[in-house]
């Protein structure tokens, strides 16, 4: 496959570290003119406010989010704010203020497609990811707006806490890197599909995952 032509104008959120900001570095690589917003910069995504001050893109990457800390309420409602509120206030202000032809992706998780008792809120929260994605895309397709979720399995960044890490060992699974998810992230940025749900695991290309469906009524 040759070269993809890059975006014009992109923002990513949660984009001072880990994947974000190898999708940043990815990004710039290409001459993309790329916005950068993180909490380490002042921006809280969880904040409805903070978002009606955010310009318009080509391409939004809404990847800030948080593991771990949800046993109590306050780390409840931050992890909520981040991997939740982040993407659906996000998506909204791209409804918005995104021309025709824009494109979406959010960080979601294979938390968001099965069950991780290591972490059961950080498991809602990238199902509620998941779900917001495939509920919302008809409505932006009818703007002209495509939206996606990429979910990687367990990738080597600062919300692997140490003892998450050290079951990860012990278990043998390997780790994707951050430049690994960011290659699957512009890979489905660029894909025709909306309303998908992506597997990002080391050594695979992206795939879709295939939703079985419900049984009908009889």
């Amino acid at each position: 496959m040759g070269k993809l032509s890059s975006f014009p104008s992109a923002l990513v959120t949660g984009g001072a570290s880990g994947i974000g900001a190898a999708v940043v570095a990815a990004l710039e690589a290409e001459s993309t003119d790329v916005r950068v917003l993180d909490l380490a910069s002042g921006f809280d995504v969880s904040d409805p406010e903070a978002w009606e001050h955010v310009e318009p893109a080509d391409f939004a990457f809404l990847n800030a989010g948080v593991g771990g800390g949800g046993d109590d309420l306050e780390g409840y409602r931050r992890m909520l704010g981040a991997n939740v509120d982040g993407v659906v206030f996000g998506v909204r202000r791209m409804e918005q203020t995104m021309a025709p032809g824009g494109v979406i992706v959010a960080t979601a998780s294979l938390a968001g497609l099965v069950a991780m008792p290591l972490d059961p809120i950080y498991t809602l929260t990238k199902h509620a990811v998941v779900g917001y994605v495939r509920a919302v895309a008809p409505s932006l397709a009818e703007r002209g707006i495509r939206i996606n979720a990429v979910c990687p399995g367990f990738a080597d960044t600062a919300i692997v806490t140490s003892e998450l890490r050290a079951w990860i060992e012990q278990q043998g699974i390997p780790l994707l890197s951050a430049g690994q998810v960011a290659d699957a992230v512009l890979h489905v940025a660029r894909s025709d599909e909306t309303g998908q749900a992506w597997v990002v695991q080391p050594g695979r290309e992206p795939i879709r995952y295939e939703f079985k469906g419900v049984p009908g009524p009889r």
